[in-house]
């Protein structure tokens, strides 16, 4: 009897593998080479102009340092907690529930209203913003932070529902029907049955609600005139005079500004990665 040889069988699975393996790398690349561009210019001597990957002779490790202060990023990362603080668990709650309306409980129109949440995600983000501004200053909420969490809230809600839809979309409906048989209304069947199998659905929606509301620039930018109620990403312009701009400084700002973007990925991947896995062996 012949005998295969394990390299053998391993030829065809390393085949397969390899254009996903070749496409994972590219991404990998073009992905990182951007990110240590942005760190080997951040080290560079202040004033400069950083020439691409060129690791600089004499760091510059302060520079980071300096690009705290200068954007004044104790105050903003303050702010921008408050912000998220006051958005992400709001819209979460909100859009759990309306998805749990719609999908398991089918209220009358829940379908139309779906629908025309959906219809708002192709308006361009631009549209929105005079008419959000013009609303606000009637509010008298105009360069305050609960005048951008407001807005915020409205502008993740239809992606959020969609997300937490998927979710309940494909739970099964016999979960459903036990906790009634049990004597659970609707609420208790949300909170006792639904959510607890809804947690990698909803920590990759906090963690997307998270990065979209710390990354907010235009939107505080319009609707928040004083500097130090904006989010984070309002720290950028502290780099940018009337004459010119140093590109080292805003490159160890945008680093900082990142930093816990970055964190906060890297704590909650496992269960974006399961969240995302479950949506697409379900759906």
């Amino acid at each position: 009897m012949a005998v295969i040889s394990p390299s053998l069988i391993r030829t065809p699975a390393l085949r397969r593998r390899a254009p996903g393996v070749a496409l994972i790398l590219i991404a990998g690349v073009y992905s990182i080479v951007p990110l240590v561009s942005m760190f080997s210019a951040a080290l560079a001597p202040q004033g400069t102009i950083p020439g691409g990957l060129s690791w600089p002779s004499d760091p510059q490790w302060h520079n980071f340092l300096d690009a705290w202060t200068v954007a004044n990023v104790t105050t903003l990362l303050k702010s921008s907690v408050l912000i998220v603080l006051g958005v992400v668990p709001l819209s979460v709650l909100i859009a759990t529930m309306a998805a749990y309306a719609i999908t398991v409980l089918r209220i009358p129109l829940g379908r139309a209203f779906y629908l025309l949440l959906l219809l708002t995600l192709t308006l361009p983000y631009e549209i929105v913003i005079v008419p959000l501004y013009q609303q606000v200053n009637q509010l008298g909420l105009l360069d305050s932070q609960l005048g951008l969490i407001l807005p915020l809230v409205g502008l993740n809600m239809p992606f959020a529902v969609f997300w937490m839809r998927a979710h309940f979309l494909n739970a099964p409906a016999e979960l459903t029907e036990a906790a009634s048989l049990d004597g659970a209304g609707p609420w208790r069947a949300l909170t006792r049955v639904h959510l607890p199998l809804a947690t990698p659905a909803v920590t990759s929606l906090v963690l997307l609600m998270f990065l979209s509301t710390w990354n907010t620039f235009l939107l505080a930018l319009v609707l928040v005139n004083d500097p130090d109620k904006r989010t984070m990403a309002g720290a950028l312009q502290a780099f940018q005079s009337k004459y010119s701009t140093d590109i080292v400084l805003l490159n160890a700002g945008a680093l900082l500004l990142m930093a816990p973007t970055i964190l906060v990925f890297l704590l909650l991947q496992g269960q974006f990665t399961k969240a995302l896995l479950q949506g697409a062996t379900k759906g």
